[in-house]
């Protein structure tokens, strides 16, 4: 299980930690003392508005370039359950604009409604230019489970792509949102996910693309991605046959989600 849109990785990994009563926030960089006590005091109010005991954690990741933004992450833990926003924004303001989205997410969790695309509250890290590194190789071990399934992840962690092992096929396959709903990309299969006897709740229309992923090694695939300026990935490694999904950050470079 895994996903797409991180950034919060700097040149150091340096993580301080403050805690409320309800939320914990770990920091790094040039992140404010004033911005910490803002982000307890807001995501507090925002739990409780939906009355919710939390425990809620919060990442807050500055980057040397005070013009830089400031990248938010919230977990939100709930019976057994995680919801997940991530935003960047100006200091000062980013806390904020998290807090606001959390809540639109619970209302819109509580409402069995998802999240629509595009999101002009957070657009895509598309911009084409010359080719970034990978910095960064995630290994994870992948959830076994259905398209519907998958994007009920999706949306719960706030993801724009999420990597996963589909049920119906045994394959490495990334569901990502797309203006229409939902965009299933497989490694091989390339017919529409089977219709669920019990559908997953406000699941959007998924539309499986027409071509199975390509087959690159990551090197190709970095060049693909800068080349024609796309926010993520998903390919098939050709030496290892799984799939993987290469992804730009928030300053720029690329990572890559593999299977573990």
């Amino acid at each position: 299980m895994q996903m797409v849109s991180s950034g919060l990785r700097f040149a150091s990994d340096q993580w301080t930690t403050a805690a409320g009563p309800e939320v914990a926030v770990n920091t790094r960089g040039e992140v404010s003392a004033m911005d910490v006590t803002r982000a307890v005091r807001a995501i507090t109010r925002v739990l409780r508005r939906h009355h919710l005991d939390g425990p809620a954690r919060v990442r807050l990741g500055a980057p040397p370039d005070p013009e830089a933004p400031t990248v938010v992450q919230v977990d939100v833990h709930h019976r057994d359950v995680v919801t997940r926003v991530q935003v960047t924004g100006p200091r000062g303001f980013a806390v904020t604009f998290a807090a606001e989205r959390l809540d639109r997410r619970l209302a819109r969790s509580a409402a069995g409604e998802t999240r629509t695309w595009p999101d002009p509250a957070r657009p895509p890290l598309a911009r084409a230019g010359a080719p970034r590194p990978i910095v960064r190789r995630k290994r994870c071990v992948l959830s076994v489970c259905t398209p519907a399934e998958a994007v009920a992840v999706l949306d719960a962690m706030d993801y724009d792509a999420h990597l996963f092992i589909d049920a119906e096929t045994g394959a490495d396959a990334v569901v990502h949102w797309a203006e229409a709903g939902v965009r299933l990309v497989r490694q091989w299969a390339t017919y529409p996910p089977i219709r669920s006897t019990e559908p997953v709740r406000g699941t959007p229309p998924i539309l499986a693309d027409a071509a199975p992923a390509a087959c690159l090694d990551p090197a190709e695939a970095a060049n693909i991605l800068c080349h024609k300026g796309l926010p993520f990935l998903f390919c098939t490694d050709p030496g290892s046959g799984r799939g993987g999904l290469l992804y730009r950050r928030h300053d720029g470079d690329l990572a890559i989600v593999l299977p573990a």
